[in-house]
């Protein structure tokens, strides 16, 4: 008796319930030197702010959560948000964001990184500020994008003399 198609099917499965349990939340995440507003990252990811007061922004996309992020929070499609990168690094010379490939990756790079920040499915530590929550709705009665404002504060961090 072939078993495959009852494995692929029972892989299938289980692949499709573990991605919904995943990305249930969305976590937009800064490093500790950068408080921006829910218009100030919508903004910053589309090249429109560069600067919080001396700070040049960093934003970070993370390809594990990119089109949830881009769904909930920038409402655009990839193909949109590619097009608008292609067309603001012709007109104004300005790079899209580097793309991280996971939560770990982008949580790495922001907590290293002045002026960066990024998105994650998976809660995070309290070394990088907490900006934003989205949280995922069931897609039968989507309501407007609601965030939860979260506490906005900065751990103390011994500066260097350098």
């Amino acid at each position: 008796m072939d078993r495959f198609p009852l494995r692929l099917a029972l892989a299938v499965l289980l692949s499709s319930v573990c991605a919904l349990a995943r990305g249930a939340d969305l976590y937009v995440i800064c490093n500790s030197s950068v408080s921006l507003t829910a218009t100030d990252v919508h903004d910053m990811f589309l090249g429109e702010k560069q600067f919080t007061g001396a700070t040049r922004l960093v934003p970070i996309d993370n390809s594990a959560a990119q089109q949830l992020f881009l769904d909930k929070v920038l409402k655009m499609s990839a193909a949109r948000y590619s097009t608008t990168w292609t067309k603001k690094s012709f007109r104004d010379g300005i790079n899209p964001p580097l793309v991280a490939g996971s939560d770990l990756e982008a949580v790495a790079y922001v907590r290293r990184t002045p002026g960066a920040c990024s998105y994650t499915t998976t809660p995070v530590s309290s070394d990088v500020v907490l900006i934003r929550v989205a949280r995922r709705f069931p897609s039968r009665s989507p309501p407007p994008m609601s965030w939860t404002v979260l506490s906005v504060s900065t751990p103390s961090w011994p500066r260097g003399s350098g």
